[in-house]
């Protein structure tokens, strides 16, 4: 009976030795090179992944995200209306989507005045969003007027990157 243990314990520790010795055999050596195949998964990876995600296409208007606006202005300019209706339709297609419409400012005028403007400014994109079929429940409204620079600065190149509105999916 002792015997046949330890024939069973030493048929069970060779047999353990090869199986390891089979399997590091098995794995390829790492030549510091990629698989091709690997590269063209992982490239039509990210292309799907670009269009399953609009909003990751810097080709797609979805990835635009901000609107700017003109000193002391809350009229929307042509070249945002794109982008705008882009969103709209968007959100007209996903009714169970929701915006964020977050109003900015430039520092210059009153904490109030900016507060005030910055909500201008977003129920103007609101307005434009409600018009191309957005059900205005999916739009949210919120004004930060100067509290949120996105600019440092007291210049007109400052000052222009921080009127604006940014539109915000709370989903993505």
């Amino acid at each position: 009976m002792v015997i046949r243990n330890k024939l069973l314990i030493i048929g069970l520790l060779a047999s353990f030795g090869v199986a390891c010795t089979t399997t590091s055999e098995q794995q390829p050596e790492d030549t510091g090179q990629q698989d091709a195949t690997t590269d063209t998964r992982d490239t039509a990876q990210d292309q799907s992944a670009i269009e399953s995600n609009p909003f990751d296409d810097p080709a797609n208007p979805l990835s635009k995200r901000v609107v700017y606006f003109a000193f002391d202005s809350y009229s929307i300019r042509p070249e945002d209306r794109d982008i705008i209706i882009a969103h709209a339709e968007y959100l007209s297609a996903n009714s169970g989507e929701k915006v964020v419409l977050e109003g900015h400012t430039d520092e210059r005028g009153t904490r109030e005045y900016n507060i005030a403007l910055g909500e201008r400014r977003a129920i103007a994109v609101k307005q434009l969003m409600t018009l191309q079929g957005v059900s205005s429940s999916q739009i949210d409204v919120v004004s930060f007027g100067e509290e949120r620079p996105i600019a440092i600065g007291h210049d007109e190149s400052a000052w222009s990157q921080n009127r604006r509105v940014e539109i915000l999916y709370p989903s993505h």
